[in-house]
């Protein structure tokens, strides 16, 4: 069974030597005076914080050691379906093995815990749904993972009931700045400065909505603006909070020649939405079917996979190929230059699920292999 976790971490003095605000540029408004040892050490926080192309958490470099747990119950958090019980004791499991970072499908389609009105607008975002994840944060924190909450997905916009109210919080300006104000400021308002957020994602593979017929295959300029306008909102609201996308594939997440083209690039983003407008990491997904078209980043750096080489990117949901392992996968990934990465998926909730031995074999792995950067303040 788990040993007690980490728990009362001092914040009042987070990143007391240097903040780092939106966009990773460091803010240098900072008191007079030295602190004093007695200080420092108080202030030492989990927080993760963005320098140059990595992660910093109390001045020690952290690397992703992380899976997908993307739901237990589809739509857990503002429904009937989450379960405390089962969030604790698989967090407990993945600590043991190593694990420091989890991705969470917050909402996964229709309209369970933001009820929008036929124009697009929010009616109402419940308050089961903060109060569910008001606890997630509670189980993170005690079980020393870094949450990773996914606020959406290509699924909202997919055939269904109220497939039309979310295509329009993407492409009317109405119903986007409804959703900004009534969801995503709350959101960063009540978790950007929890010290177990690693970034919110604020959208899982929007290049479904694009592409797929059945996702309306929206402008890929509306997806841009949308993303804009929500990260300038979440650097404005809370300048603790990390901003990423979870995107598909690398072909929209990339200005290399043969790709689309990079949808959420500081120039694109800033340009819809200033300046607080860019993104903190980015998080690509890859599956095998990819490798003839992208290559493959368990064998290629972050800039060779065609990422700009500016910000930390980890992998924030992979599958494997025929003959690989997932050991092969995170080690390499480390050794190629990425800040780590995520599989898909830990809990069996998916046609990709794994098996739980594959896992712990690779996540212990890393973990023996990068110890001090995956628990930068020590295993609890």
């Amino acid at each position: 069974m788990k040993k007690q976790r980490f728990c009362g971490i001092v914040l009042s003095a987070v990143m007391a030597a240097g903040l780092f605000t939106a966009c990773g540029e460091k803010d240098e408004s900072t008191g007079t005076g030295e602190a004093s040892a007695e200080t420092v050490a108080e202030a030492a926080s989990p927080k993760v914080t963005v320098e140059g192309t990595k992660f910093i958490v109390d001045g020690k470099e952290l690397i992703i050691n992380g899976v997908n747990t993307p739901w237990e119950n589809w739509n857990d958090f503002g429904g009937a379906n989450f379960d405390p019980t089962f969030w604790d004791s698989h967090f407990a499991d993945l600590h043991d093995i190593g694990v420091n970072a989890v991705r969470v499908w917050v909402n996964c389609d229709s309209m369970v815990a933001i009820k929008l009105k036929p124009s697009g607008e929010v009616r109402e975002v419940t308050e089961q749904h903060w109060t569910d994840v008001d606890k997630l944060f509670e189980i993170a924190e005690k079980n020393q993972i870094y949450l990773m909450p996914t606020l959406l997905s290509f699924d909202h916009c997919k055939s269904g009931q109220y497939k039309d109210r979310w295509r329009s919080v993407i492409t009317d300006d109405t119903a986007m700045q409804s959703y900004i104000d009534s969801y995503v400021k709350p959101f960063a308002e009540r978790y950007g400065s929890n010290p177990y957020l690693l970034g919110i994602d604020l959208m899982n593979e929007p290049d479904w909505v694009i592409e797929n017929a059945e996702c309306g295959q929206l402008p890929k300029e509306s997806l841009s603006k949308f993303f804009a306008k929500c990260t300038a909102a979440v650097h404005e609201t809370n300048p603790d909070a990390l901003v990423t996308v979870g995107m598909g594939m690398v072909k929209y997440n990339s200005d290399n020649e043969k790709y689309m083209g990079n949808l959420v690039s500081d120039e694109v983003m800033k340009s819809y939405a200033g300046d607080n407008a860019c993104l903190d990491f980015y998080s690509p997904h890859y599956y095998d079917w990819m490798r003839s078209y992208m290559g493959c980043p368990f064998d290629m750096s972050p800039t060779d996979f065609g990422l700009d080489g500016t910000k930390p990117a980890f992998l924030g949901e992979f599958g494997l190929g025929n003959g690989q392992t997932f050991t092969y996968a995170y080690e390499n990934i480390v050794k190629n230059g990425w800040n780590g990465s995520m599989m898909w998926c830990s809990n069996n909730v998916s046609e990709h699920a794994d098996n739980w031995a594959d896992i712990e074999a690779a996540t212990k792995n890393t973990e023996s292999l990068y110890t001090d950067k995956i628990f930068p303040l020590g295993k609890n």
